[in-house]
């Protein structure tokens, strides 16, 4: 059974060495706001202002059109006209463009006579994202306009659109993803490194053996230690959707208590892998190193943050099932943007739950030569 005065005492006695700490109450309460602001600004998969050249060897008012709907697409930037094919070669290769259009001297005669109209791009391919990216953009640009000029140009055609609908992310805009996706992985990071401190602190100060001879046990210890940092954690949870919102426009259809009832038992789970950390370690530098590598890269690279999941080998897309930052990240982007409840989330919420627990038993197996 759990003793609250004592459970209370340890708790107070962490409250009272985190407010003398500095470097903790800057890691606590800092560090997150201003991961998530850095990396908020910093990464971005939106390709806009696409440096471009055009080689327009038609001259025709149809390719002039052409012409005009990269410069009003929003996503290209006509920096260079040129004649011939061969003289946009210099340019690729000082990375002065990204892309080049080249329409052929009979653009206009083939849409006038129904034929197909190919138009040629060149794309500097040294960076595949953006060119991929890039390319898609010019062939949507390119089939759009020649439909559009096609049906001008036929008599008793009757003009045809297409309306297309975007759901959770209307804009396509990056960065309505990428926020959500930071707090999760942000998170797992600053929970980890926050109590990977505290056993550690402990043996290095020279007062673990004066908790092992109180009467205090491995429960109330741990939870006693960690509660603290689970409230510190909400907060930075909060904090950091706030200005998720505030700052980066991102949009909050969801439910601010479901929101934070997962967030519990994530945080519970990451805070208990950073005290079995400190206990195994029993050094700060050390246990603070471990925390960062054993967190910042799976969380980083394996819950599907910057890569897609599904896109991935079969063996690593096994290992993600073990990064806890991957349910907690499909959480987040689900609340923030779709508004889903819990229905949708029950699965991620049982996997939490299972990661809470595994934390804390991690905690509790690494103190018990500790404290006996």
């Amino acid at each position: 059974m759990l003793n609250v005065m004592r459970l209370r005492a340890v708790a107070r006695k962490e409250i009272l060495q985190i407010r003398r700490d500095v470097r903790s109450l800057a890691l606590a309460f800092l560090l997150p706001a201003l991961l998530l602001v850095l990396f908020g600004y910093a990464i971005t998969w939106d390709v806009r202002d696409i440096r471009m050249a055009v080689v327009d060897m038609d001259g025709s008012a149809p390719s002039r059109a052409l012409r005009d709907a990269f410069r009003s697409s929003g996503y290209f930037t006509v920096v260079a006209e040129r004649e011939r094919t061969a003289e946009v070669d210099g340019l690729l290769d000082r990375g002065s463009i990204r892309i080049a259009l080249v329409i052929p001297p009979d653009f206009a005669e083939a849409l006038n006579g129904g034929r197909a109209a190919p138009v040629q791009a060149i794309v500097d391919g040294s960076d595949a994202n953006t060119a991929g990216i890039a390319l898609a953009y010019a062939q949507a640009v390119v089939q759009t306009t020649s439909s559009r000029l096609r049906l001008a140009g036929a008599a008793g055609w009757p003009a045809a659109s297409a309306e297309c609908r975007v759901w959770y992310n209307e804009q396509l805009s990056s960065r309505n993803m990428i926020v959500p996706g930071l707090i999760a992985v942000i998170m797992m990071i600053i929970a980890a490194m926050l109590t990977s401190l505290t056993i550690a602190r402990e043996w290095e100060r020279g007062t673990m053996e004066q908790l092992a001879a109180t009467p205090v046990t491995r429960a109330e210890l741990i939870l006693g230690k960690l509660l603290p940092y689970l409230a510190i954690g909400l907060v930075d949870v909060a904090v950091s959707s706030i200005l998720g919102v505030l700052v980066f426009g991102v949009p909050f259809r969801g439910n601010l208590l479901l929101l934070a009832g997962l967030s519990v038992f994530f945080l519970i789970g990451a805070l208990g892998f950073g005290m079995f950390i400190s206990a195994v370690t029993r050094s700060q530098v050390l246990a603070t190193q471990l925390a960062m590598v054993a967190t910042f890269l799976p969380a980083f690279l394996l819950s599907g943050f910057m890569f897609s999941i599904d896109g991935m080998p079969p063996a690593l897309r096994i290992v993600t099932y073990l990064i806890p930052a991957r349910y907690f990240l499909v959480v987040t982007r689900g609340i923030f943007l779709k508004g889903v409840g819990v229905p949708e989330l029950y699965g991620q919420g049982l996997l939490m739950v299972a990661f809470a627990i595994a934390g804390l038993a991690l905690a509790w197996k690494a103190f018990r030569k500790d404290l006996e």
